[in-house]
């Protein structure tokens, strides 16, 4: 996944932990690499938790969990999302059910595929 400000690829470091960061903008999980972290614009850009405003959020499987707080939810608060609310546009993003179907689709077309080390 490229970093969402200017699309440079992540490339894992040799040891130690990663200086790329997590967040969730728009509902969706994002990375913010080390030089556009440096710029400091992009924390207005992601989306905060409803309950203590933190923007330490990762989404996984149509839930987003604050790291700061441990609140679970299916969407955090954001300003493209509250703006899109009240636009009233009746568009939302797709649903639990719809993320988990499309996860394992993936995953059943992999595995039906025949691994090159069976023999049939």
């Amino acid at each position: 996944m490229p970093c969402y400000r200017c699309g440079t690829r992540q490339d894992d470091p040799d040891g130690g932990s990663s200086p790329w960061l997590r967040g969730v903008r728009a509902d969706s999980q994002v990375l913010i690499c080390p030089q556009c972290q440096s710029a400091g614009e992009w924390v207005a850009d992601l989306d905060r938790c409803a309950v203590c405003a933190s923007i330490r959020l990762v989404r996984r499987l149509g839930e987003i969990e604050c790291r700061e707080c441990g609140n679970v939810g299916e969407s955090a608060v954001g300003t493209s999302h509250v703006m899109s609310q009240a636009a009233g546009d009746g568009q939302s993003a797709p649903g639990l059910a719809e993320e988990v179907e499309r996860a394992l689709a993936r995953v059943l077309r992999r595995s039906s595929r025949p691994h090159a080390d069976q023999v049939h």
